[in-house]
């Protein structure tokens, strides 16, 4: 910003209009002098490439590294302090048809656990920090909603009629996790507003519409393999949904929806 300018006005984090004036080069309206050929990427590419898209992991990589550290560290002695000394007396979750209909299948553990490689995805491809520190508030309030929730109406899995020593993979996830913290569930919401996020962020970059869709599906199998682990049952997974829309919606607003602007500095892109 040059002396005596004024600052940039810039529309709501994620927003389209955004997009445009954070992110230039990545504008929604093609340039006249492209004809719109940077859009045409095909279904598996992305607008500048894959090292586009690596060097931004690389840009403030330790704020990045440090943040995701420090905020699953955290998340997870909330977690289990809250899961160990609940505050109230535990409701025990009820079954569903579906939830008798859905068989259990060690082999949904696989998509379950990839949740942690899932959420990182968003964050490391950030570079502007507004945007990041946008993203680490609405995660905040993502996983606090959510402890409340557990402190002050604990609920609980009721009782599954299946042999874990036959499954030691999974019986060790219950082991650790018991079966706590059931509604809403949290992995379903980190899923859905992880996915929110890659979706926004696929278009941002102009990634084809097969990986968008290759990154969709990983985060249905995510919130599909809570129920085939047996690990939450059909209410959680709805609730968890309904968190994550509730906090993408106040973070992000409704998708083609008016966003008033705010001022901010200018943006320097490095």
């Amino acid at each position: 910003m040059t002396p005596g300018s004024k600052p940039r006005r810039l529309p709501k984090v994620g927003s389209a209009r955004y997009e445009d004036a954070a992110y230039p080069m990545h504008a929604s309206t093609p340039s006249p002098t492209t004809n719109g050929s940077a859009g045409d990427v095909g279904p598996w590419g992305v607008a500048g490439g894959y090292g586009a898209l690596y060097r931004r992991t690389l840009r403030f990589w330790w704020i990045k590294a440090g943040g995701i550290t420090v905020g699953m560290t955290g998340f997870f002695a909330l977690y289990f302090q809250v899961l160990h000394h609940p505050g109230y007396v535990v409701t025990e979750m009820p079954l569903t048809a579906l939830d008798h209909w859905f068989a259990f299948s060690p082999l949904w553990l696989v998509p379950y656990v990839s949740l942690w490689v899932f959420v990182v995805l968003p964050p490391i491809l950030l570079t502007e920090p507004r945007e990041l520190w946008s993203y680490a508030a609405a995660s905040a309030a993502l996983s606090g909603s959510g402890l409340l929730i557990f402190y002050f109406w604990p609920t609980t899995l009721p009782s599954m009629e299946i042999d874990w020593d036959r499954h030691p993979s999974v019986q060790f996830l219950k082991a650790v996790d018991a079966s706590g913290n059931a509604c809403p569930s949290l992995h379903v919401g980190f899923a859905v507003f992880t996915a929110v996020w890659l979706e926004k962020l696929g278009r941002r970059f102009r990634v084809g519409g097969g990986v968008r869709w290759l990154l969709q599906g990983w985060g249905l199998a995510i919130i599909v393999s809570t129920l085939g682990i047996k690990q939450h049952v059909v209410l959680d997974v709805i609730a968890g949904m309904l968190l994550a829309g509730v906090v993408a919606v106040a973070q992000l607003g409704w998708p083609g929806g008016a966003r008033k602007p705010v001022i901010v500095p200018d943006v320097v892109h490095g």
